[in-house]
């Protein structure tokens, strides 16, 4: 188990997993706002994390609002091992009213995952593959099971 230093603004829960199978640990608004149609609104959790090195958090919507068109509008967000800010939620209301969102409300999810960091080698060519440069669609949209 990855062990987490935090520190809490007053009144604000430690996250937590919903279930034992949880993935994802259940971020709370550490704020109430109300999120106009069609925007978006940064939302304080009050939540100061310590990631361990070598680790980063990628913070994700839930689906249950998702579903209802209120998502973080950078997914996967990422908090750096080396951050020691409050980590600050940028809500993206999809829905044609607004929408408000209390103090305590579960509204995303924060997921641990480890990361290697990468050496870079200037090359004058890559190596052939059978896909090549094809992108953005070039593997088409339909199923290719039978």
């Amino acid at each position: 188990m990855l062990a987490i230093r935090i520190r809490t603004d007053e009144g604000v829960n430690v996250p937590a997993y919903a279930t034992d199978g949880s993935s994802g640990v259940d971020i709370e608004a550490g704020e109430s706002v109300r999120i106009f149609s069609e925007t978006w609104q940064k939302v304080r959790t009050g939540l100061y994390f310590e990631i361990p090195e070598g680790f980063e958090m990628q913070v994700r919507s839930r689906s249950g609002l998702a579903s209802r068109g209120i998502i973080i509008m950078n997914q996967p967000g990422t908090l750096d091992s080396d951050y020691r800010g409050e980590l600050i939620l940028i809500v993206h209301n999809l829905q044609k009213e607004s929408y408000k969102i209390d103090k305590g409300d579960r509204i995303a999810q924060g997921v641990f995952v480890a990361v290697e960091r990468a050496q870079f080698t200037l090359v004058d060519a890559l190596n052939d593959t059978s896909r090549g440069e094809g992108g953005l669609g070039s593997t088409g949209v339909g199923s290719s099971c039978p």
